[in-house]
């Protein structure tokens, strides 16, 4: 069976849209490692963009997660944040990559995320051992960077202007939802408390 994106189809939004909703597992059959191997960083992000989006338009909260094998560059997890979707406390884009990834080694890997990572994930990330972390906005949310590198994961910032905007949007429209997804229920129940007694 050929592949139906091959080494020479262009890299389009359309192509990496095509790659954030296949099952991940279907990815080898479909797409030829050539392909991958000419996916820049900002590529992967874009990648986690579109999943994060694809979690938008299902009501959750919009951060996509995609891990990526450092030697061939394949896609070995992605996935969205579902919160909402799932009635999940803490499945985000980062650890919904790493369930979709499965059970490995992940310190020859990279995780991409379109947000700071929080600090649940934070510690997914250095206790799997990941080599590498990329973050796509931190204009919004940073805080646990510094905490990775310490803890040896190198980490790189990849900020994206239209991603920035996506997110803060997200945040004006479902600020209890976002911050629900950051700290849980306990905290916007404390935050409406200390609202009403203004």
């Amino acid at each position: 069976m050929k592949a139906f994106i091959t080494t020479d189809t262009p890299v389009t939004d359309e192509v990496l849209n095509l790659i954030a909703y296949l099952p991940t597992k279907s990815l080898p059959k479909i797409v030829e490692s050539g392909f991958f191997q000419k996916l820049t960083d900002r590529d992967f992000m874009r990648i986690g963009y579109l999943l994060a989006k694809k979690g938008y338009e299902e009501g959750g909260s919009p951060i996509g997660g995609v891990i990526i094998d450092n030697e061939t560059r394949q896609i070995l997890g992605k996935g969205h944040n579902t919160l909402v979707q799932e009635n999940h406390p803490y499945n985000h884009g980062e650890t919904s990559a790493a369930r979709d990834a499965g059970r490995r080694d992940f310190s020859q890997t990279t995780m991409f995320t379109t947000l700071s990572p929080c600090d649940i994930c934070t510690a997914l990330i250095y206790s799997q051992q990941f080599n590498r972390l990329v973050v796509g906005d931190v204009t919004n949310f940073s805080g646990n960077e510094e905490l990775l590198r310490q803890k040896g994961v190198r980490v790189d910032i990849l900020e994206d202007p239209e991603l920035i905007t996506f997110f803060a949007k997200y945040m004006k429209e479902k600020p209890d939802q976002g911050l629900e997804d950051w700290k849980g229920v306990a905290a916007v129940r404390k935050a409406a408390t200390a609202k009403g007694s203004k």
